[in-house]
């Protein structure tokens, strides 16, 4: 048995650091965060093993997971494990129909549920989904359906876990575990098509767990992790597995709304993002400066020019700046950085690796220049998330990364990036022939990204089924257009428009707040919201903004025409995937009328 095997994990934790933290989450009842030690912790996993046993798992049968964040989630995950069970983690926003395709294609008997909407979508699936025997119940404030006789709540399931006999079947089940064993299937939520299932087996979590260990050696048992990105998602699955492989605290956010309060609270050291989040915290700064003047906005720009200068055109590349910039770098490092990441919650910051999108230059010069180690990263679930990120010296703006340790890359057909290794899964769930697409004969996967490699360094252009083709024959690349565009303090979402178009034009979602606050100073009316967005005023102030962010692009790349949206896409009418990318074909149906109207001619 391997030592960092996912069975075992847990329990060798436990032996190694006893009534150390090992997980915390937030108590609503009472508003405080509860700690949990590693012996805890262990003891919980290994109750659990044995009641899913009792249960009647079988080994690699597949258990589902539908749930916000929270610890249990982590007491299955590994109780699966112990049983060489399969866990399949479903998004807490998923909708009866994707439960349901998941279920069917999965044949889950039993399924775990957080909260109301979770248990209230699964028991009207208990007569759509034939395999589907019974729902355990999380949160002990769910109200169960009055027709519900076979639902466990989770303490009723623990209980199970009391059986001998069951503990030393689990013993057994454990014994025979291997790296070859199907860990995980998740359900790419895919921008097009139906979800395919991403089997990733233990060897690769075992390799991500090695390769993670040699790219990240200034991580220890000290760190303290915020997980708040959806366990579902391969980033933050495999991220938080990976701190508890390096004993780092993982410490649960239940809410996503939350984070704001969640991240001052905990003040992590460690915590993986989307570039969203972090475009959150530029745009308050930018916002911060444009409301200062005199003397304090002239020392806010400088403190950010400055660290642009010295991080960017100094450490980045080994040199030694000037005293003089050193100096300057250290009042500000004292004064205006350590108040800004005070107020955002990580000025115990070490590492904060982004991925998930595309990540603007503008917006990783800002991070990297006032200290915040965000570390740009690609990846995907089918390589187990990390195929390359930055390293803290000598990484490229602009660039993804390096390529991770033991990881192959080379660029293919149509500047396709493929790669190889350990962490690449070894198929999708009961779709052979689309595993043969995607993984050729030489064992290169083919990612469906198109970019190009600097030596070590790994750039990105765009999703090849996302290439536009102009009606004049250029190609565009609207996610590059739609990532400068949404820096924008006024702009929460971007749509390009191109296709077999004469021009590229662009649905806009406005930030409204942002919006309305400008309205106010500027004597606007902004009763009517949807006659605000019509205001010439209003259009002008976009296309001033727009004009300026684009000037970097060729002439038939820019946006020449744009509508401004009063309602934001939206996964409930199918706009965007779970992990919020754009649904493009479902957005451009839904706005068909609005989109022609910009090209009357």
């Amino acid at each position: 048995m391997i030592d960092h095997h996912l069975s075992v994990m847990v329990h060798k934790q436990a032996a190694k650091y006893g009534d150390r933290t090992a997980l915390r989450y937030r108590d609503y009842d009472t508003s405080t965060w509860i700690s949990v030690s590693w012996n805890q912790f262990s003891q919980i996993v290994r109750r659990a093993s044995a009641a899913l046993a009792a249960l009647g798992i079988r080994e690699q049968e597949n258990l589902g997971i539908f749930s916000q964040n929270m610890p249990e989630w982590f007491y299955i995950d590994f109780a699966s494990f112990a049983n060489r069970a399969v866990s399949i983690p479903f998004y807490a926003t998923s909708s009866q129909s994707q439960a349901s395709y998941m279920i069917n294609d999965a044949e889950i008997r039993f399924l775990f549920v957080g909260e109301q909407f979770q248990y209230d979508t699964a028991f009207a699936l208990l007569t759509l989904c034939p395999t589907l025997e019974r729902i355990i119940i999380f949160d002990p404030k769910v109200k169960k359906d009055e027709r519900d006789t076979t639902s466990l709540y989770f303490e009723e399931f623990m209980a199970l876990g009391d059986d001998s006999a069951m503990a030393a079947l689990v013993k057994e089940r454990t014994a025979r575990a291997s790296a070859d064993d199907l860990a995980n299937i998740l359900y790419t939520s895919g921008t097009t098509g139906v979800p395919k299932g991403v089997m990733l087996h233990h060897s690769n979590y075992i390799q991500a767990f090695k390769i993670h260990d040699i790219r990240l050696p200034n991580l220890d048992d000290k760190d303290v992790s915020l997980s708040f990105l959806p366990l579902t998602h391969v980033f933050e699955k495999a991220w938080s597995y990976y701190c508890l492989h390096r004993g780092i605290i993982v410490c649960v956010n239940l809410r996503p709304a939350d984070i704001q309060t969640t991240i001052k609270e905990i003040r992590p050291s460690v915590m993986c993002s989307v570039p969203r989040f972090w475009e959150k915290v530029y745009i308050g700064v930018q916002e911060k400066i444009s409301e200062t003047t005199g003397a304090q906005k002239k020392l806010m720009l400088d403190a950010i020019e400055v660290g642009k200068r010295y991080n960017l055109d100094y450490i980045r590349l080994g040199k030694r700046p000037p005293v003089w910039l050193t100096l300057k770098y250290k009042f500000y490092e004292r004064t205006i950085y350590a108040l800004l990441k005070k107020t955002i919650g990580i000025e115990n910051g070490k590492l904060f690796p982004t991925a998930g999108a595309a990540v603007s230059d503008v917006l990783v010069e800002f991070c990297k220049g006032v200290g915040i180690n965000m570390v740009v990263g690609y990846g995907l679930t089918e390589t187990t998330a990390s195929v390359s990120c930055m390293l803290p010296t000598g990484y490229e703006i602009g660039s993804v990364g390096e390529i991770m340790p033991e990881v192959e890359v080379k660029i293919g057909e149509n500047d396709e990036v493929l790669v190889r290794g350990a962490t690449v899964l070894k198929g999708y769930y009961r779709k052979p022939e689309i595993t043969a697409q995607a993984i050729d004969a030489d064992g290169w996967f083919h990612t469906g990204d198109a970019g190009y490699l600097r030596g070590n360094h790994l750039y990105l252009k765009e999703r090849i089924k996302d290439l536009f083709k102009t009606s004049n024959g250029k190609y565009i690349a609207p996610q590059a257009i739609e990532t400068k565009i949404s820096v924008d303090r006024f702009i929460d979402q971007v749509a390009v428009v191109a296709d077999k178009r004469k021009f590229v034009s662009a649905l806009i979602v406005p930030d409204r707040e942002a919006l309305k606050k400008y309205a106010a100073e500027h004597n606007l009316p902004v009763d009517n919201w949807e006659a605000l967005l019509q205001n010439p005023e209003i259009i002008k102030l976009y296309q001033e903004r727009i004009d300026t962010l684009q000037q970097e692009f060729a002439h038939y790349e820019q946006i020449k025409r744009f509508t401004l949206l009063p309602k934001p896409f939206s996964m409930e009418k199918g706009e965007l995937t779970n992990t919020l990318k754009l649904r493009r074909a479902v957005i451009y149906e839904n706005y068909k009328e609005i989109i022609n109207a910009m090209y009357p001619d």
